[in-house]
């Protein structure tokens, strides 16, 4: 039996995600140099979803997706173009939905909490950082040496005539 590898998006997952991958759209203020249905064929957004799951699961670059995804850079530009139309909001908001009914969240009971700053009255309470503690803070030169500056104020070049 083959090993399903954790970036695999599996047919009932993928029935859940489709409905909410934006379409593609032609801007019909934008003059565009070909024809509809000229170049190359456009990526299935399955395909596209797989290869975002791929680098967000495995934490690769996007230039070292392997190629069965197709191209890189054509990938990146679809998950630029995703999220700026709010589709991982939505899949994230789809999917705690969708957890709330499985497992009822409380959400009358919530907690968060976190300092991402220094407090600035702490250290009339602690005293100094515990690392700065002994260092002399007003070095003095060393006797017989003075501060250094280059020998020479600026260099001349030579002029190639």
């Amino acid at each position: 039996m083959p090993q399903i590898k954790s970036w695999t998006v599996s047919d009932a997952f993928w029935a859940k995600v489709e409905p909410l991958i934006p379409g593609a759209q032609r801007s019909a203020d934008r003059v565009y140099l070909r024809r509809p249905g000229a170049g190359r064929k456009p990526m299935q957004p399955r395909q596209i979803f797989s290869a975002i799951v791929y680098v967000l699961r495995t934490g690769c670059q996007w230039k070292a997706l392997p190629s069965e995804f197709g191209s890189a850079s054509a990938v990146h530009l679809h998950f630029q173009n995703w999220q700026k139309a709010g589709f991982f909001l939505r899949l994230w908001q789809a999917g705690l939905a969708e957890y709330d009914e499985m497992e009822a969240i409380a959400w009358n009971w919530q907690s968060i909490d976190g300092a991402m700053h220094k407090a600035p009255l702490a250290t009339e309470c602690v005293g100094p950082n515990p690392t700065d503690r002994g260092k002399k803070w007003a070095q003095t030169k060393p006797i017989g040496r003075r501060d250094w500056r280059p020998a020479v104020a600026r260099r001349q070049r030579r002029k190639h005539t």
